[in-house]
């Protein structure tokens, strides 16, 4: 059975940092591009980051470029994002997710790439 687990969300003040952490089970975690997204109370999920399954090609949304870094260890079946310089419109629920195949990346910002999903973790940013 395959499971993410998110963790490391919470409430910082604007310009603070935090790192999430996603741990992965039920499949061959070191075959798989991993993706994260985010969904804010009354809007659509979004992209925001997405690694590719050796980290070779690492992706961005334009609103996080410069601020987020996404990174992975094959050892530990764990995608981490490391976000800083948070801004209030970083609150968000965040959102691990496997990509529908290995040694794929595909249209990695496309949620409908993705298979299987987190149950979230809480971002709060105050302003």
């Amino acid at each position: 059975q395959v499971q993410l687990v998110e963790s490391g969300g919470g409430l910082v003040q604007a310009g603070g940092s935090l790192r999430l952490s996603c741990a992965a089970s039920g499949r061959t975690f070191s075959t798989y591009a991993m993706g994260w997204f985010r969904q804010a109370p009354g809007k659509e999920r979004e992209f925001v980051a997405a690694i590719s399954w050796r980290s070779a090609s690492t992706y961005y949304a334009d609103s996080v470029k410069g601020r987020f870094t996404i990174s992975r260890d094959n050892a530990k079946n764990t995608v981490f994002l490391q976000m800083n310089s948070l801004k209030p419109e970083d609150t968000a629920v965040y959102y691990c997710a496997f990509q529908t195949r290995p040694y794929y990346v595909g249209n990695y910002s496309n949620e409908r790439q993705y298979d299987q999903w987190g149950q979230g973790t809480q971002v709060t940013v105050s302003s």
